[in-house]
């Protein structure tokens, strides 16, 4: 075990080379070693970069991991592979190979779907379920036979289907080679696969070899089986079951050969171990009255069967199984007396294990007792002598050359002696009856091929491993070789075929280890060598082996033991025990024992022990006489004993095995590797190192090892092309060679080209690149679905909102016309009552205002004098003293300034300089600090801002605390009251003193919770006062900093002052631009509603224009709608867009049709967009009404200069783009109107009346565009606005969003809802709830109503529209016009009956033409019957004289009734004529089913002359004839359907005109007058029937026979519906070998010719007459075998489980329905029969995640069983990462709810269950007197009567 787990970590360090460190990226998920589940899945959390020692892993539980990375001992850990990969039937599809990846792969499909096969490559791995599975029935095999390997899910079915195809095509014989460990499963994979090559080659005789062979394995598992530890039915020997075919490859017979047996089992088995099944089996059967004289009781008696303690088997009953054994030697040939001493000779052995062997007093001798029962019985079983056996048992004798000595044995001894007799009867009689199951599987005849089964045990390891242990291991190195050889061959072959650069790859190489054991002076000749010395011991071998074998790398010597070895083997390290070996490789039977046998009085014991050299050879020689391959027998003769060149145990088996592997390489292996899961032989339970060991050992690691060494991924270039499309461009698509395509895109997405290599069909990929290309083709969906989403969902959300528009618009019109018409009314009255209050106050105030100013003007103005005097007088004393001090302050000043002048000047020079400098210092760094101080200040400012809103915040806390406090104990005290009130009834009441205790209690417990409650408030108030108190203190400190900072602050903002004031000037300039826009705003909807109202003048204008022009009788219909209010497109003329009243139809017919149709098109043209604009313009004035609403309501701050740019541009914009293109549709529309009226004018110029209708025309639409243009630039105006409007909100929605969230602690005052509350809430929830559906459903049930109603009144007023609109014109019209009128329409009528009338005609005269053409067929068919006639009439024979009369009168035909007449001569050339030679092409331009009429009509005249046996005599050719036809044609569908037609046909004249009054009742008299007279032929219908029922039979076979290889490919694999079905990567079995069509040739069928064949089948039976009820029924049996095949197939098939097939398959299906229909088959009960895939195919599509989908599945799938249901769920398949996965939980979910079930326990369909036919009566309406035979038939031996 540890030089395996060396040799992988080798393998990682080198795969580590090969690996990308940038692989190791976060999120990529690896794989860890486990000491328990031996590999742990983990993902990296951190990129690793190469070199790093650690690697950042996180496991399942999301649990962190460091794994440590070295260079030697730990390299990178495994990558595991995409989800999608997991699950696969190949492990060799898998993009990471690697033993994790192996292990979790098999794992998840053992456990998951319950799925026990699995492919790696070549080999099957087959893991043992512990269960029985119903995967190995009749239909299965069938299901399998015949498909590709790759095709079906893995089985021992498809391995040996895969063996017989290859023999078959290749001609060389197979081998399936069956291995694994005791457990493990392999003896029931060897009889499952003989099973089927015996379903499949069944013998073409009745030999009924298959079933010999098949009987073949019980008789071996009786005899070499047992129960082991490991395995309740483990095989104790090897064998190789050769299967010989012939030339047609059925089996003809088969040959064993046999390995090893374990001899030792039959004298010692270990604790719950069993003997052979053989004893168990007769020993349960001892009661049966042919056994008595077997002496034998329970097998508890007998010490060789009760060593193991246990002797039952769970589930397993001995005597049934003993009664198998035994038919199974009745089948086989072996006489009851040879079966009766083979029970006798195993009886025996166990009363030999029961005698007693007693020592003597020496020690050195023994003895055993005369009256000893089981020696008695032994003797007497065997027929020998007592006293003989009973002496020799105890003694032996030595023989030397001159004397012979008799010595005695010890007890030990005898033992010894008695138990190897033993085992050597045992070995001898299971040669024997080897050797008899050959011979009655031999046959005489010559064997072409063969296919081998080679059962045999794996490797073993135990505790302690003996010699049987080392030949086994042997053996299965021997085997490992050659596996290995095959694999790389394999591979080498591959990669020549496709021609790819091949590279030795490095395997491992056993031959060593092989060369140890066998070589010259190995292990088996130092045994032997050994064995031949006379006192040779276990001892001195095992030294011998230390001394010549320890310098073998494969061998090693224990540090603890000298009696034992080591052998490296390929899997493991075996320590074996030397005890032992001696003695079992010579295998020693005392002389005297053996010749006691061979004087047995019975024969068949004698002939056991005699020498069969000359037989052996003798036969061996005559066998491969009979056979290309020279059979020997795997064990050869035994010679004398006492002979020294005596084979050894080890040379025999040496020999065998070296004979079985020239056999295998002479085949072609197939390898089956049985898996044991667990030791405790659990259903499905999984343990993985038990798994992984075994796993090693078999051989399947090294194949994976193989194969990924070089390119394990193989594509080819289609399923390539069709997989990885998705990451194609488009250019590269249309590309016709797919392989330059892909050659392409490989280069394209992978860099390195030793990543891939391109073959002749395929690509071959690294390890690791498919997984890369999926992770490329899983984004590339990604971002296709993100697409997709995104754009459904804008389209949804562009619906909603557009109904949601369209209804809030509704709701807007309705609701402003009548804010609007209120509106107007309250500003009328508000102004009329303004303007009497104006003049009245006026009046008022302007009295007072006169009479109150003429007395303030009169003491103003004696007021204003007096001052003013008193002024004046001041202001002359003021001016005298500033004359006298203006001269003395001016003398003292000059003095005083001369003296300091001088001084300062010199002093202010220097000082000033020095003050510069310094000024200019603190300048510089008053500007740097003042921005620091800025931002200081302002988070200054926020704290202090926020600890205040703090504080407030706790008072209003403390305040609703205060409250709750206050609530809480004023109900706390009314509590009280109330309980004190309670306390003092209840003491009035009764004096119970238990009650007032507790009532105390209860008040005092309230009290407490009081002052609780009393402390917690002082409690919380003392901490809402010290908090208070800290805020405060840190508010002032804050404050002062503050204040500090806004001193500074302002030294700051004086300096940047000037930076305000250009933005005041800009904000001015802002505001004036608004002012001007406002008012440009006010003057456009002034001259807007200017142009409206000139509009509607002109519009009326000239709507009386027209009613005066046109002729009086017109009459406008009125309406009420206006172009502002109107929602129609042309509310200006009339509702339709041409119009439909007689005004318009008079310009029609005065203009022309052509130019009325083009001027006043044109005209609504401008109209309809004159509206539309309207309406846009009116929705944008809307939307600025509630624009300047809202910013008025919130006050607008003045828009910055920015903000007025982006308006201007984006009205510039705006503006451009629509008049560049309103310009272009209205120039070219005005254009093409006025040249279309100056034409008309032109023309028709003399008309005053056309004149004035082309002035008024220019002038409306000179009127109509300068409306256009107003409205245009109303609508870019309102636009630019709108935008500006809609920028400022955004500014102003995120000013306000603190002061919004401020108003929600106020709600929070209220007190928490009580119990009460609670409960009142819900009981008004749930009436709620209760009301709203009951007005739901009644204004549901109103809305259907209503719907109903307006939908009758809308198909009535349409009828009364249309009625009244007809009768109004008509009316309307003059009574010349209504002349006009009816004329036309009678004429328009009269149309269209005359084309009804041409139709008719064409239709008669085609059938005219039709019948014509048959007219003249039939005449010239006529004619040459007539030159026939003829002819015959004037031959000169005189043979048949009354022949020729009745030709002649044969042509009146009124004498003829519908018989024919022959010659009894003749009935051999009608019976050939019309059944033997008869071709369906010849009568198919005839009557349907002629040949039955014929008949028919020859019996009815055998009938009339009253001849029984000429009407017997024909009857019974008729149906031999048509028997013979059939079965020479029973692969021809057409003559099939031919001759079931005929014969149902046949089948109903006899019954139509057999004179039943049950059958006559749809006859004509006519016909009735032609019954038959004289014969009941009730009988002949039966035959008839039966027949029919045969060949209907047949048809189908030969239908479903044609049908089988198409329904598959057409079903489940054609892309009906292209690029739906999704490829995914296949392993080496996606192309087995066994296909022997390319992949280019017509292998492949499609749906359309699938349905072609049905159709052909129709069309065949429908042109020979079949009835219509038998075809339906042959289509409904064929859609039964559609069905069967489909289901099957698809339950057998991972790869086509999935989404899209199941897409597929029900767009198929819908296909098949459809032709149903179109055939008129739906009535057939067809569809019916496709329920099940149908029902499969929705399973496959329906959501599997929740209960409610569990529910549904189980509703929906009633035509499926449970067993198909799960197999179905078990099998799904996602082909992307979009999918996922069904979960095991869901499908335990559905098999619990399908228990109730009473389904039959079936998986599979039963493909060959045929519904009972019913041939219903069907009557011919044709008369038999009318019928014409045509000359063709050359029948001119019939003469009509």
């Amino acid at each position: 075990m540890k030089r395996q787990v060396k040799e992988h970590s080798n393998i990682m360090k080198r795969q580590e080379g090969k690996i990308d460190h940038e692989l190791y990226c976060k999120y990529t998920r690896v794989w860890i070693p486990d000491p328990e589940d031996v590999w742990r899945a983990a993902e990296i959390i951190k990129d690793y970069k190469e070199g790093e020692p650690i690697l950042h892993l996180k496991l399942e539980d999301e649990s962190p991991l460091e794994y440590r990375i070295g260079p030697k001992d730990n390299p990178l850990p495994f990558l595991r592979n995409p989800d999608i990969l997991v699950g696969e039937n190949d492990l060799t599809a898998l993009s990471y190979l690697h033993e994790p990846a192996v292990l979790h792969n098999l794992k998840v499909r053992f456990l998951e779907p319950n799925h026990i096969y699995t492919y790696c490559g070549i080999v099957l791995v087959a893991i043992n379920p512990y269960d029985q599975l119903q995967i190995y029935g009749e239909e299965v095999i069938n299901a399998y036979s015949g498909q590709n390997m790759g095709d079906m899910d893995p089985h021992i079915f498809a391995v040996a289907e895969e063996a017989y195809k290859q023999m078959a095509r290749d001609e060389r014989n197979q081998s399936i080679i069956v291995s694994g460990e005791s457990g493990a499963g392999k003896t029931v994979s060897a009889k499952y696969a003989m099973r089927f090559f015996a379903t499949v080659g069944g013998s073409a005789n009745d030999t009924n070899v298959e079933e010999k062979v098949l009987a073949s394995s019980p008789i071996m598992e009786a005899i070499g089986n047992a129960k082991t530890t490991r395995n309740d039915n483990s095989s104790r020997f090897g064998k190789y079951i050769q299967i010989g075919f012939d030339r047609r490859y059925h089996i003809i017979g088969a040959n064993m050969r046999t390995y090893l047996l374990e001899k030792s089992r039959v004298v010692f088995q270990a604790e719950d171990e069993r003997n052979y099944h053989i004893f168990y089996q007769l020993c349960a059967s001892a009661s049966f009255p042919e056994f008595k004289d077997l002496a034998l009781t329970s097998a508890e008696d007998f010490i060789f069967t009760s060593q193991g303690e246990n002797i039952f088997i769970e589930g397993v009953n001995d005597a049934e199984d003993f009664k198998k054994t035994k038919e199974a030697f009745t089948l086989l040939g072996v006489k009851e007396s040879n079966q009766s001493s083979i029970f006798r000779i195993i009886a025996s052995i166990l009363h030999l294990g029961n005698v007693e062997i007693c020592s003597e007093r020496d020690g050195d001798s023994c003895h055993i007792s005369r009256n000893d029962p089981h020696l008695t019985h032994f003797c007497r079983l065997l027929g020998v002598e007592l006293e003989q056996m009973e002496h020799w048992l105890c003694h032996r004798k030595l023989v030397t050359t001159s004397e012979t000595y008799v010595k005695n044995m010890s007890r030990k001894q005898a033992a010894n002696a008695r138990d190897a007799l033993a085992k050597h009867i045992y070995a001898h009689m299971f040669d024997w009856i080897v050797e008899h199951v050959n011979r009655s599987l031999h046959t005489s005849s010559k064997q072409h091929s063969f296919i081998g089964v080679l059962d045999i045990y794996g490797f073993e390891t135990f505790e302690i491993n003996s010699f049987e242990q080392f030949c086994i291991n042997y053996a299965n190195e021997k085997l490992q070789q050659q596996f290995n050889q095959h694999v790389f061959k394999l591979e080498q072959e591959e990669y020549m075929k496709e021609q790819i650069p091949w590279t030795l790859i490095d395997f491992y190489d056993n031959q060593p280890c092989i060369d140890l054991i066998e070589a010259k002076l190995g292990i088996l000749d130092l045994l032997d060598e050994e064995c031949k010395v006379p006192k040779g011991t276990d001892q001195n071998w095992c030294q011998k082996l230390y001394d010549r074998l320890s310098s073998s790398v494969h061998f090693q010597k224990p540090r603890m033991s000298n009696i034992s070895f080591i052998i490296i083997h390929f899997a493991d390290k075996v320590e074996y025990q030397c005890e032992g070996f001696l003695e079992k490789n010579r295998d020693t039977v005392y002389e005297e024992h053996i010749n006691i046998l061979k004087a047995s009085k019975f024969q068949l014991v004698a002939d056991l022990f005699q020498d069969t050299n000359k037989d052996g050879s003798s036969s061996t020689s005559s066998s491969s006489k009979s056979s290309r391959i020279n059979v020997r027998s795997a064990k050869p003769t035994p010679k004398v004993p006492n002979k020294e060149h005596r084979k050894t145990v080890g040379h025999q088996f040496r020999s065998s095995l070296q004979l079985l592997m020239e056999t295998l390489n002479a085949t072609t292996p197939h390898y089956v590797r049985c898996i044991k899961p667990n030791d405790e032989k659990e259903a499905f339970s999984f343990d993985s190192r038990r798994a992984v060991q075994q796993l090693r050992a078999c051989g399947v690691l090294e194949t994976i090892r193989i194969s990924a060494a070089g390119y394990p991924s193989r594509w080819t270039y289609p399923d390539f092309f069709n997989r990885y499309r998705v990451l194609m461009k488009k250019s590269d698509m249309t590309v016709g060679d797919k392989k330059l395509v892909c050659r392409n895109l490989l280069e394209t997405l992978v860099k390195d080209p030793d990543k891939f290599q391109f073959g002749k069909t395929k690509i071959f990929f690294r390890a690791g690149q498919v997984a890369y290309l999926e992770k490329l083709r899983a984004d590339k969906f990604r971002s296709a679905c993100i697409k997709i989403q995104k754009t459904v969902r804008r389209w949804l959300q562009m619906v909603r909102y557009k109904k949601i528009r369209k209804s809030a618009i509704t709701l807007q019109r309705f609701g402003r016309g009548y804010m609007a018409r209120r509106y107007a009314e309250r500003l009328r009255l508000t102004r009329a009552a303004v303007i009497c209050q104006k003049q009245y106050r006026m009046v008022r105030e302007r009295t007072a205002y006169l009479r109150v100013r003429q007395a303030v003007v009169t003491i103003q103005a004696f007021t204003r004098g007096m001052f003013t005097r008193r002024i004046f007088q001041e202001f002359l004393l003021h001016h005298k003293a500033m004359i006298i001090q203006k001269h003395v302050r001016g003398w003292l000043t000059r003095r005083k300034f001369k003296l300091a002048r001088n001084a300062a000047i010199t002093i202010q020079c220097a000082y000033r300089r020095m003050r510069a400098k310094r000024e200019l210092k603190q300048l510089k760094i008053e500007a740097r600090s003042a921005q620091h101080l800025k931002k200081l200040n302002t988070g200054m400012e926020n704290k202090i801002v926020q600890l205040q809103r703090k504080m407030d915040d706790q008072t209003k806390d403390l305040k609703t605390q205060n409250e709750q406090l206050v609530v809480a104990k004023t109900s706390l005290g009314s509590e009280v009251n109330k309980l004190q009130k309670e306390l003092e009834t209840m003491r009035s009441r009764q004096g119970d003193g238990s009650q007032l205790t507790s009532m105390k209690d209860e008040l005092e417990k309230l009290r407490a919770e009081l002052q609780e409650a009393h402390a917690h408030r002082k409690k919380l108030e003392e901490e809402h006062s010290n908090e208070k108190m800290r805020f405060e203190q840190r508010v002032e400190e804050l404050e002062r900093e503050n204040s500090l900072l806004k001193s500074e602050k302002e030294k700051m903002n004086q300096r940047i002052l000037h930076h305000s004031k250009s933005t005041e000037d800009q904000e001015s300039s802002a505001s004036q631009s608004v002012g001007r826009v406002q008012a440009e705003l006010d003057e456009e909807r002034q001259r807007y509603q200017n142009l409206l109202r000139e509009f509607s003048r002109l519009e009326q204008r000239y709507d009386n224009l027209q009613e005066a022009k046109f002729q009086p009788g017109h009459r406008r219909n009125n309406s009420n709608q206006s172009s502002l209010e109107s929602d129609s497109n042309y509310p200006s003329i009339s509702t339709s867009e041409v119009g439909d009243t007689d005004d318009a139809i008079q310009l029609v017919e005065e203009m022309g049709v052509e130019k009325a149709a083009m001027d006043i098109g044109v005209f609504m043209k401008l109209q309809k967009r004159v509206r539309e604009l309207e309406q846009e313009r009116k929705r944008l004035q809307v939307n600025l009404e509630k624009m300047e609403d809202h910013s008025k309501r919130k006050g607008i701050e003045p828009k910055t200069t920015s903000e007025q740019e982006n308006a201007d541009l984006a009205y510039n914009s705006l503006k451009r783009q629509e008049l560049e293109s309103e310009n272009k549709k209205l120039k070219n529309d005005l254009n093409e109107l006025r040249k279309a009226i100056a034409d008309r004018a032109s023309k028709n110029s003399s008309s005053n009346e056309l004149q004035d209708g082309y002035n008024l025309l220019l002038g409306q639409l000179k009127a109509a565009n300068e409306e256009l243009d107003v409205r245009k630039e109303e609508v870019l105006i309102l636009r630019s606005q709108i935008v500006t409007a809609a920028q400022q909100k955004e500014k102003d929605t995120t000013n306000h969003i603190e002061t919004n969230n401020l108003p929600e602690w106020t709600n929070s005052k209220k007190p928490i809802d009580k119990e009460e509350a609670l409960r009142s809430y819900h009981g008004l929830c749930e009436s709620k709830k209760l009301l709203e559906a009951q007005l739901q459903s009644q204004a549901r049930k109103h809305e259907d109503e209503l719907e109903a109603f307006r939908t009758q009144i809308e198909l009535l007023r349409d009828d009364i529209e249309k009625k009244q609109e007809m009768l109004n014109h008509t009316m309307s019209l003059s009574p010349e016009a209504q002349v006009e009128y009816s004329v036309q329409q009678e004429i328009t009528r009269l149309t269209n009956d005359n084309l009804d009338l041409k139709e008719l005609v064409e239709k008669l005269e085609k059938n005219e033409r039709k019948l014509k053409k048959q007219l003249r067929i039939y005449m010239k068919k006529v004619q040459e019957l007539e030159v026939s006639v003829t002819a015959a009439a004037s031959q000169s024979t005189t043979a048949k004289p009354e022949m020729t009369r009745q030709v002649t009168v044969q042509r009146r035909e009124k004498d003829f009734e519908g018989m024919l007449e022959y010659y009894k001569e003749d009935e051999a050339l009608l019976v050939k004529t019309l059944i033997t030679d008869m071709k369906p092409h010849a009568v198919s331009a005839t009557v349907p089913c002629l040949p039955a009429y014929i008949l028919f009509m020859c019996i009815r005249h055998a009938d009339y002359i009253n001849d029984d046996q000429k009407v017997h005599s024909l009857l019974t050719s008729t149906i031999n004839a048509i028997k013979k036809v059939l079965k020479k044609n029973n692969d021809d569908f057409e003559m099939t359907s031919f001759w079931l037609a005929n014969t149902s046909r046949l089948l109903h004249c006899l019954k139509q005109y057999s004179g039943d009054e049950a059958f006559m009742t749809q006859n004509t008299a006519k016909q009735n007058e032609h019954c038959l007279k004289n014969f009941d032929l009730a009988e002949y219908r039966q035959v008839l029937s039966d027949l029919s029922i045969q060949i209907y039979q047949q048809l189908v076979k030969v239908a479903e026979h044609v049908m089988q290889p198409m329904i598959v490919s057409a079903m489940l694999e054609s892309e009906s519906i292209p690029s739906l079905a999704g490829v995914k990567p296949m392993g080496y079995r996606n192309r087995s070998s066994s296909m022997d069509k390319d992949e280019e040739g017509p292998g492949s069928y499609t749906l359309e010719a699938l349905i072609r064949q049905l159709g052909q089948f129709h069309g065949v039976m429908g042109e020979h007459g079949l009835d219509p009820e038998i075809a339906g029924q042959v289509i409904r049996q064929l859609f039964y075998s559609i069905n069967a095949v489909t289901l099957n197939n698809l339950l057998l098939r991972k790869d086509v489980c999935s989404w899209s097939t199941g897409m597929q398959l029900r767009y198929n299906i819908s296909q098949m329905e459809e032709w149903l229909r179109g055939k008129n088959l739906h009535q057939s009960g067809a569809v019916i029969n496709m329920e099940p895939v149908i029902q499969a195919a929705q399973l496959l599509q329906v959501k599997k995640k929740t209960s409610q989908d569990a529910e549904a599945i189980c509703s929906l799938c009633t035509a499926l069983t449970m067993q198909q249901i799960v197999k179905i769920l078990n099998l799904y398949t996602p082909l992307n990462e979009f999918e996922e996965r069904v979960t095991v939980s869901f499908i335990r979910n559905i098999q619990n709810r399908l228990q109730g079930r009473n389904d039959v326990p079936m998986l599979l369909v039963d493909t060959k269950h045929t519904f009972p036919v019913l041939f219903p009566y069907t009557p011919s309406a044709l008369s038999l007197e009318t019928l014409h035979i045509p000359a063709n038939l050359s029948l001119h031996f019939l003469t009509r009567v």
